[in-house]
């Protein structure tokens, strides 16, 4: 029943509905299928066959189902295969090291510029803090649900 160029009604998946030939016999329970259809494997339980049947041979190309489907005035909507583009390669970002600046002896340059503060009477950061009046905070308590 199904043999190379029985014509048949796909009843099942994303196809359905659409007409279809049997182009070649894998196993006793599937087909290979071209048509109005995409070209496939298919379960023979998902095909209906016509009594209709078309001179092809086996694992005939598209062109050929196309040139057969259009004798017997059947649509066969042809689509072309996409140009495949390239992907862009994906470049991996450098990482900046950081400039280190020219080594000074700090240590020495801190304590120096400590005694020139202290000889000119200006007060340090440090010594400025302590001399500050603590700042009284009057807010409300923080609300439920609310950061700080």
């Amino acid at each position: 029943m199904f043999e190379i160029g029985r014509i048949c009604i796909k009843i099942a998946g994303r196809d359905a509905g659409m007409k279809c030939v049997i182009v070649d016999v894998l196993d006793k329970n599937h087909v290979l299928i071209d048509g109005q259809t995409r070209r496939r494997k298919c379960n023979i339980r998902h095909l209906e066959p016509l009594d209709q049947t078309v001179k092809v041979t086996k694992n005939a190309p598209k062109t050929e189902i196309i040139r057969v489907f259009k004798e017997m005035k059947i649509e066969i909507k042809e689509t072309k295969a996409k140009k495949k583009t390239e992907r862009p390669k994906k470049v991996r970002k450098k990482k900046q090291k950081p400039v280190k600046p020219a080594k000074q002896p700090v240590k020495e340059k801190a304590k120096t510029t400590l005694k020139a503060e202290t000889k000119m009477g200006t007060k340090t950061g440090t010594e400025k803090e302590k001399k500050k009046e603590p700042e009284t905070k009057t807010t409300a308590p923080p609300k439920k649900g609310e950061k700080k």
